[in-house]
């Protein structure tokens, strides 16, 4: 019997795994620089939890099943909604603003294809409360520090305001469902769905024309004016231009000015009220978004308190992806830096004895086990591109030493025990 692993999941090998814990350690070192911390939550919550955010229709897209308490859960398809849930029963009274980032596995039923798996990683983040032009920057030029610290190019991050959008069909009178449906298919992008639902739905001609010429605008802070023109704005339109101008202000003050300015960002949702971002990276074709964000009311759906949230998270598996396709070569250190291996099988305990001299000062450290000859020893620490092999001989520990061998340049030196975690501290860092 051959046991296959699940469709649409993956096994990382040593290699991967290194790069994916580099690149996983970089971003966390982002986001604690700005002020946040990192929380955990369950891998399953109940399946009520996502329905109530995203509606029935959710269960044909996720992992369900009821336990054996007859329990309805789920696989957590993304790790919003648990934040959410979270904060509501254990953060609602600290004061504001909470900032906290999270990394985990989330579990989506669909079919895979290139990109897209049914076991997958999200990294990212959190500013509930304190809602402002300051903080929504801050929040993306984060994002943007990461990419760069990670050395990605060809990055882009299209940034828009549903208000605009919203009060465009709110004069129209779209409303409620309709509207959502509305936004929804701005946010597939499908130009020709949009004007055909815009027909269907009898939508006046000077309405239909300006959300159409709207969701194609894009461009760098220059285009406020123009929208501004086409729009002869309402109050709240008004208002949701100048909320996207500060932003925009705001992260030219945060050293940030590589953005495109993108009205046709939408969510197929209510309760995003405002700011929306996404990160495109060239070269990754379909799957080309590898991160989406915005501000939101999500805690008030679940019976929270009226607080605003603005946050994103990384695809990290499409970030994987993207640094791989532009062959940009991660920086790993070696699993093991160290091999201790005895001449002669009766040495072992001693070999033993010096490996754990060496862990225990910080040194990453293998030693024979099973007793190899020495040059099947070399031939594997050479094969895992170990850097040095401690050679542990009668002859050297009778006057306390030992003999270093460097694997690169092939040359050995006879060292003292005492000495020999300093020393090879001192080679390692050098």
């Amino acid at each position: 019997m051959e046991i296959q692993r699940p469709r649409g999941t993956r096994d990382f090998l040593f290699n991967e795994m290194k790069e994916r814990k580099c690149v996983e350690s970089t971003m966390r070192q982002i986001f604690e620089t700005y002020g946040y911390g990192e929380i955990k939550t369950p891998i399953f919550e109940e399946l009520s939890l996502f329905t109530t955010k995203s509606g029935e229709g959710i269960k044909d897209q996720i992992y369900h099943f009821q336990d054996k308490g007859g329990r309805d859960l789920a696989l957590r398809p993304e790790l919003t909604a648990p934040v959410a849930r979270m904060y509501i029963k254990e953060l609602q009274k600290t004061p504001k603003p909470v900032k906290m980032y999270y990394f985990g596995s989330c579990f989506r039923y669909e079919r895979p294809q290139a990109g897209r798996f049914r076991q997958f990683w999200q990294f990212g983040c959190e500013l509930i409360g304190g809602k402002s032009p300051g903080s929504e920057a801050e929040v993306i030029s984060m994002a943007a520090h990461c990419l760069e610290e990670l050395g990605l190019k060809d990055f882009e991050i299209h940034i828009g305001n549903l208000g605009i959008l919203r009060n465009i069909l709110n004069d129209a009178n779209i409303m409620g469902d309709m509207q959502d449906q509305v936004m929804g298919i701005i946010d597939k992008g499908d130009v020709d769905e949009l004007a055909k639902l815009l027909e269907d739905i009898d939508v006046d001609n000077n309405s239909k024309e300006l959300l159409l010429k709207l969701i194609g605008m894009k461009g760098n802070s220059s285009i406020i004016k123009d929208v501004e023109a086409l729009i002869n704005c309402s109050e709240h339109a008004c208002n949701a231009l100048f909320e996207l101008e500060e932003l925009l202000k705001s992260l030219e003050a945060f050293g940030f000015s590589d953005y495109v300015v993108n009205l046709g960002i939408a969510r197929g949702l209510d309760y995003y009220s405002g700011t929306v971002f996404e990160i495109y990276v060239h070269g990754l074709g379909a799957q080309k978004q590898i991160s989406g964000g915005g501000t939101y009311n999500l805690i008030e759906v679940f019976g929270g308190e009226n607080v605003e949230s603005t946050g994103f998270a990384f695809g990290f598996d499409r970030v994987m992806d993207a640094l791989k396709k532009q062959e940009k070569f991660i920086k790993t250190k070696p699993s093991v830096e160290v091999f201790v291996a005895p001449i002669k099988n009766d040495l072992k305990l001693k070999a033993f004895e010096i490996a754990q001299k060496l862990r225990k000062n910080g040194i990453s450290t293998d030693v024979d086990l099973v007793g190899k000859k020495l040059k099947k020893v070399l031939s594997y620490a050479d094969n895992l591109k170990i850097n040095y092999v401690v050679l542990v001989g009668a002859r050297d520990l009778e006057q306390g030493n030992v003999t270093v061998k460097d694997m690169i340049s092939g040359e050995q030196e006879t060292v003292s025990i005492v000495n020999i975690a300093k020393l090879l501290k001192q080679k390692i860092e050098s």
